[in-house]
């Protein structure tokens, strides 16, 4: 599953603005909604929140509020830094809407919309001033490509955050300079790996890719949201940041180390760079058997900027861009990844009560799967059985599923510990009585349930859910319950 939005539009956009305390706030902020920002000291801290999505997407509101932010700190000489961050937690930016593409009727209009994110974007790499990314969220599509066009940037360990290129996915390519970019920050190989694979990068890999320059730590709860108190520290870190970076306390590029020395050097002989080509090329065909235009043209651009120069580089890349929007690849990829979003929307509307906590009866693999994903939700879950070794087993699968995750450094050893806390086995009823819902998953014994039903009824008047009633004829299971079986 994957979150697209992209960047294909005159220019990026930004936040929504917060009131200011005892600094110099912008008048424009009163009539923007998109971008706002205020000066602490001498770092214009500039503000994206859409007011209209749960998450940042490049639009034409966003990016025309954008540019007109960016005039006026640049004209502004008592601005020697900028931080740009997100006012919504958990999304730096997501991209672009797609529906912005979809609006272009050639591939013409689409190679436009590129080349206008390529031009924003190159005026904020060479901004006169630094420019600190601070991303706290996904950074994906042309929120990556904003951020790398930034001279500095800084992202939160949160489990949310996650950097990426994900237009392969919908049979596009970065359109906003991605593919010239990444090979020159991250080295050929690793830029090819994450724009021809799409996938979510987390911020201590983007930091050892050199995707980012420091990491956050993201912050628990206090007298506010542990998510508002985590940006608001960012801020501060990322404010610290750019005063370090103009009175040249902290250096904007790292001294190399012998490994990358030598990868720069591998990389500037045209017969090593030739059977990078070529390798990347026959693994791609190996894969797509050539039914997908996107990453070949992504080979493409990488090899036309690295070879002939980055204007050309650029050229390829809007045209390129606009030649993949048109295919019939793309379009369906798009269509299957708007379908996807589609089933993803609650079509039931608001429940009743929320559900806080919840009961399982069994402790078997089903019962054990949807503890693994409630508790996931911060969600208190009891899960009952009628033997210690299942209980056992039970509360084994759901730790070994989270301490996979763990391994794979998903998430963190207190975050597994924390969610796993939310998870208590037992062998009776007690606290039944306090549940939002329970939910039956028991042994296919039909006799075994009525007679598991019948004790619930005896403890609590809440809804019950049997996870098995698609898979049994409904009409075995009447049972005189005063209350629902759903």
């Amino acid at each position: 599953m994957f979150t697209l939005w992209f960047v294909t539009g005159s220019l990026p956009f930004f936040p929504i603005g917060h009131a200011s305390r005892n600094f110099t706030v912008s008048s424009a902020v009163l009539v923007r909604s998109h971008v706002s920002y205020e000066v602490k000291d001498d770092v214009a801290v500039i503000r994206i929140n859409n007011p209209d999505s749960k998450v940042n997407t490049l639009s034409i509101p966003m990016q025309r509020e954008m540019a007109e932010v960016m005039n006026e700190v640049w004209a502004n000489g008592a601005v020697k830094s900028v931080v740009l961050i997100s006012s919504k937690p958990g999304c730096f930016i997501a991209g672009a809407d797609i529906n912005m593409i979809q609006a272009c009727r050639s591939a013409e209009e689409v190679t436009a919309l590129s080349q206008e994110g390529q031009k924003m974007f190159e005026k904020i790499e060479k901004s006169p001033i630094p420019i600190v990314a601070a991303i706290n969220g996904s950074c994906l599509g042309g929120g990556l490509e904003f951020a790398l066009a930034c001279q500095y940037r800084v992202a939160t360990k949160s489990r949310k955050t996650v950097l990426g290129t994900p237009e392969v996915m919908l049979g596009l390519l970065p359109g906003a300079g991605g593919t010239q970019r990444l090979p020159k920050m991250v080295g050929l190989p690793s830029a090819f790996d994450v724009m021809l694979t799409g996938r979510n990068i987390r911020a201590d890999k983007a930091k050892k890719m050199g995707l980012v320059h420091q990491l956050v730590d993201p912050l628990g709860p206090g007298l506010k949201d542990s998510d508002v108190r985590t940006v608001e520290y960012l801020e501060e870190v990322a404010v610290g940041f750019a005063k370090g970076i103009v009175n040249k306390s902290i250096p904007l590029t790292k001294r190399k180390g012998i490994m990358q020395k030598l990868q720069d050097y591998a990389m500037g002989i045209p017969f090593v760079r030739q059977q990078i080509y070529k390798t990347v090329t026959k693994r791609v065909m190996n894969q797509t058997k050539g039914l997908y235009p996107a990453p070949l043209k992504i080979i493409e651009c990488v090899k036309a900027g690295l070879e002939k120069g980055s204007e050309a580089g650029y050229l390829e890349e809007s045209q390129n861009f606009g030649k993949l929007a048109m295919t019939p690849e793309s379009k369906a990829l798009v269509g299957l990844y708007q379908g996807q979003v589609a089933c993803k929307k609650n079509r039931f509307g608001t429940p009743e009560r929320e559900v806080k906590n919840l009961a399982i009866l069994g402790a078997g693999l089903m019962g054990a799967g949807i503890a693994q994903v409630t508790v996931d939700k911060g969600v208190n879950v009891i899960l009952k059985d009628t033997a210690t070794e299942g209980l056992s087993r039970g509360q084994d699968q759901v730790y070994k599923g989270f301490n996979a995750k763990v391994k794979k450094k998903s998430i963190t050893s207190f975050e597994r510990d924390t969610t796993m806390s939310c998870l208590t086995g037992q062998l009776d009823y007690s606290g039944f009585e306090r549940v939002d819902m329970v939910i039956e998953a028991v042994f296919e014994d039909l006799s075994i349930k009525h007679k598991v039903l019948k004790e619930v009824e005896a403890v609590s008047r809440t809804h019950v859910y049997d996870q098995s009633l698609p898979q049994i004829r409904p009409l075995k299971i009447p049972l005189p319950l005063p209350w629902p079986l759903a």
